[in-house]
C-alpha cells in the first residue's frame, strides 16, 4: 500500500464521518427547536389559562402574550433560514421592558430614576431596529 492509497481511505472516512456528524448535528438543531416552540406554546396556553380563570387580563398580561408571540415567530423564523432573527430579540426586549415599565408604575404610583432607565433602555432598543434595517452605506 502506498502513500496515495492511505490518503484515499482518510479523505473516503473523513467524508462519511463529517456527513454522520453534520447529520446529528441537524437532528440536534430541529430537535432543540421543536422543544423550544412547544415550550413557547405550551406558556402562552398556561398564561392565557390563567387569565381565563382571573377572569380578565391586564396590560401586562396581554404584553406577556405578545412576547409568546413574537418568541413564536423567531422560533419560526429560524426554522425556515436557520438564522437568528436578531430584530425579533429586540422587540421582544422592549416588549418586556413596556412589561416591566407598565408594571412598576401600576405598583409605585410614582416617578423615580428606574422609569428613566427602562425609558432609555427602550429608546436605544428602538433606535437599534433603525441602525440594523438599514443596509451599510458605502461608496460604490
Amino acid at each position: 500500500m502506498n502513500a496515495e492509497h492511505f490518503e484515499t481511505l482518510h479523505q473516503a472516512w473523513k467524508h462519511r464521518v463529517d456527513t454522520i456528524g453534520n447529520l446529528l448535528i441537524e437532528v440536534f438543531h430541529y430537535l432543540a427547536l421543536f422543544v423550544i416552540g412547544a415550550s413557547v406554546v405550551w406558556s402562552g396556553v398556561i398564561a392565557y389559562a390563567g387569565m381565563m380563570i382571573q377572569g380578565h387580563a391586564t396590560i401586562g398580561d396581554i404584553l406577556l402574550l405578545f412576547i409568546y408571540l413574537e418568541l413564536g415567530a423567531m422560533v419560526g423564523i429560524y426554522f425556515k433560514t436557520n438564522a437568528m432573527p436578531v430584530r425579533c430579540l429586540i422587540y421582544i426586549a422592549i416588549t418586556a421592558l413596556a412589561r416591566l415599565l407598565i408594571a412598576d408604575v401600576q405598583a409605585h404610583h410614582q416617578a423615580d430614576m428606574g422609569i428613566l432607565w427602562i425609558s432609555v433602555a427602550v429608546l436605544l432598543l428602538a433606535i437599534s431596529t433603525r441602525l440594523i434595517g438599514k443596509p451599510p452605506s458605502g461608496n460604490g
